[in-house]
């Protein structure tokens, strides 16, 4: 006997996760579909650390950004954790432009210093600034595993139902709405359904009954196998915590945070933006570090952060599944939703982008026109 449910929501990181919550705390029959387990290790929302922060040079996400933050202090309420370490964040180098996200967050009233490269270095030496900085302690880390479980939590709480081990191989369109399929031959009936698959979306567009249209008007969607190094603290700086960091210079961008206990809080997580290689979805990741990129950040971070032992004492792959303009996927075309790829900074928004979701599943309101690139393109035809 096929089964059915009024919203269906495929995958479990940290988008669904969300969108399911909202969803079930508005009284809504919800099942969620995930291929594996919650914060799977092989998918993106997975591990202790992703940066919490405020600082965009589009102000559009700096005000996203403190909306989102309602929303965490809402989850942070119900579940009895704090998702959300406070570390502070300080940006810098020629590209990325401290002065200009200065100016972006005096607008949105977000607390901020703006430092020369010399004060910075006075209050952390471990860093080796080259240029004017921007420091604001609203930012911290986001510890991923624990914000998926705590809103599936809530979810079920709300009456969802979680089916694990269920890889979905299709959804087809009928008369009353989808008919979600698996590898297994499951079928459940869904009057909407709610694709967040993240990397594995690529493998699946094809496979979930869009309308042409729609299908050739979504923008361009890649993946890469990125990679993340940890480095140890010295046992000299006494136990003092970091604060994250995004320096973007012509020649790289990096990025750091506290690594958590997703390398045993012993040091800081590092990484290349964008700098993994690309594959055709996440069933194609091989887990196998790239040693040019290894050597990449080894010779960053002994460039610019002195204070850290720059030989990695751990190290990890994870996905990046990023649309052309770094914007998020927020799409519908009849009773589908498709949500994602978040572009390398999407964990911060997720209780928003549920919110986004649940209100464009529900028709109930409207997500930003920038996320909705398809239904854009198809209206101008």
């Amino acid at each position: 006997m096929t089964e059915s449910s009024e919203y269906v929501v495929i995958g479990a990181g940290l988008a669904g996760a969300a969108t399911a919550w909202q969803l079930a705390a508005r009284g809504h029959d919800v099942t969620i579909l995930e291929r594996t387990v919650p914060a799977s290790h092989d998918g993106s929302s997975h591990g202790s650390a992703r940066i919490f922060r405020y600082a965009y040079p589009d102000e559009f996400y700096t005000k996203a950004v403190i909306e989102s933050k309602f929303l965490w202090d809402e989850l942070d309420r119900a579940s009895g954790l704090e998702l959300i370490t406070p570390f502070g964040a300080v940006d810098y180098g020629p590209e990325r432009q401290p002065e200009h996200l200065a100016r972006v967050l005096a607008a949105a009233g977000v607390e901020h210093e703006l430092l020369s490269a010399a004060e910075a270095r006075a209050r952390w030496p471990h860093i080796a600034f080259d240029t004017s900085v921007l420091w604001h302690p609203g930012a911290g880390v986001i510890d991923a595993e624990r914000s998926v479980n705590a809103m599936i939590d809530q979810a079920v709480t709300h009456g969802a139902r979680l089916l694990t081990g269920w890889n979905v191989t299709s959804v087809d369109k009928r008369d009353s709405g989808y008919r979600v399929s698996s590898e297994t031959g499951e079928e459940i009936d869904a009057g909407n359904v709610i694709v967040s698959a993240g990397g594995w979306l690529p493998g699946l567009l094809e496979r979930l009954g869009l309308p042409a249209g729609f299908l050739a008007g979504l923008p361009e969607i890649t993946v890469r196998q990125e990679q993340a190094y940890h480095f140890r603290y010295p046992e000299s700086s006494g136990g003092e915590p970091w604060p994250t960091f995004i320096h973007k210079s012509a020649e790289i961008q990096t990025y750091g945070l506290p690594g958590g206990r997703d390398a045993g809080f012993a040091g800081q997580k590092v990484a290349e933006y964008n700098g993994g290689k690309f594959i055709p979805s996440a069933a194609a990741q091989t887990g196998t570090v790239d040693p040019e990129n290894r050597r990449r950040v080894v010779d960053y971070v002994q460039k610019y952060l002195p204070g850290l032992d720059p030989e990695p004492y751990a190290e990890t792959t994870c996905l990046f599944t990023n649309t052309p303009t770094e914007d998020f996927l927020i799409d519908r075309a009849d009773g589908l939703t498709v949500l994602s790829p978040c572009s390398g900074h999407g964990a911060k928004f997720a209780p928003l982008i549920g919110q986004w979701a649940a209100d464009l599943a529900t028709g109930t309101g409207e997500v930003p026109a920038r996320f909705r690139q398809a239904t854009a393109r198809i209206g101008a035809n």
